[in-house]
């Protein structure tokens, strides 16, 4: 079988740019043509009060995907000295590199400024079950520093229905709920903002608006301009060429409500493998791995194929038996 990367333990220049209690995104070199995977993971001790919420705001990371990097280990109690894996190793999403990349299924946000060989990740929070957030190409039409919120009518009608009466207009400050700053987007109705909860960052918690970390998104508020183009897409099977090898990272499929995706998850990760053009023919798949990838959704790059060339004896694979 082939072999997942090797976790870097205390990458100390990596923890360095994911500086503690900041949450503030790292700027990584873009890789060179050809080559799609950026970061390096980490490996930490735990600290007795440590809980994956106060990690993912240290390391800009999202609740979700620390959860699914760190199978068995209690979130909210984790113990001191318990070795807690970092997912700060990232598959670029497919398409362009230009403007803002969302990736629903990952709950994360790319960021390549235009003119510079570099991206910014950041932790997402998106639609929650009934609210999910919509997939598509538009821009950054506005920008907005401390905005006050006008609560839609449909959500008013919700809080109310539970016995919580919203005003009409929430000021701006600690209360609002979309933090100190909003980019409108061409989508109407749809924002990327801040929020005034840390918790709900990288999960399904929102109206189907895109929230980030306070700092978060004051950091790319200073990044990205209006007419930024913004894409939307939903990949939950990622893969990506490192070092002539081809990789996979595999998270939840979502459906378009926002919810956990019933779909045939094989089929789906084959038929996006076949998009990358060339990939299959040219190299030999070890599918025991792309098996276990898929089941274990833990949205860390995992090595899957080589070239033929370098497996004596080999043909590229015709068949996928699963």
């Amino acid at each position: 079988m082939l072999s997942r990367i090797p976790v870097v333990a205390r990458c100390l220049s990596l923890v360095a740019l994911w500086a503690a209690g900041s949450a503030h995104a790292i700027e990584l070199p873009l890789p060179a043509p050809g080559e799609d995977i950026v970061g390096q993971e980490q490996v930490i001790e735990a600290q007795y009060e440590d809980t994956f919420a106060d990690l993912g705001t240290r390391y800009g990371l999202g609740y979700l995907e620390m959860i699914a990097a760190n199978p068995g280990v209690d979130a909210w109690l984790p113990g001191a000295g318990t070795k807690i894996t970092l997912p700060t190793r990232f598959i670029l999403p497919p398409g362009p590199r230009e403007g803002i990349v969302i990736n629903l299924a990952e709950y994360r946000l790319y960021y390549y400024p235009k003119g510079k060989s570099t991206v910014y990740t950041y932790a997402l929070g998106i639609g929650r079950e009934g609210w999910g957030s919509p997939i598509g190409n538009t821009r950054v039409v506005a920008k907005t520093p401390n905005p006050t919120w006008t609560p839609p009518a449909s959500i008013r009608a919700e809080h109310a229905a539970e016995g919580d009466i919203l005003p009409t207009v929430v000021p701006a400050g600690p209360d609002n709920p979309l933090g100190p700053f909003k980019f409108g987007l061409g989508m109407s109705g749809y924002l990327i903002h801040g929020s005034n909860k840390k918790f709900g960052i990288g999960m399904r918690t929102s109206h189907g608006c895109f929230r980030m970390y306070n700092n978060n998104v004051l950091e790319l508020a200073d990044l990205a301009p209006v007419g930024t183009p913004v894409r939307i897409i939903n990949e939950p099977y990622k893969f990506g060429v490192s070092g002539g090898k081809v990789w996979l990272e595999a998270h939840t499929p979502l459906d378009e409500e926002g919810n956990p995706s019933v779909v045939d998850k094989h089929t789906a990760v084959i038929n996006t493998l076949l998009k990358h053009e060339g990939l299959a023919g040219s190299m030999r798949t070890n599918w025991d791995t792309v098996r276990d990838v898929v089941a274990a959704e833990e949205g860390m790059p995992t090595e899957i194929a080589v070239p033929v060339a370098s497996v004596p004896n080999a043909a590229p694979e015709q068949q996928v038996v699963w």
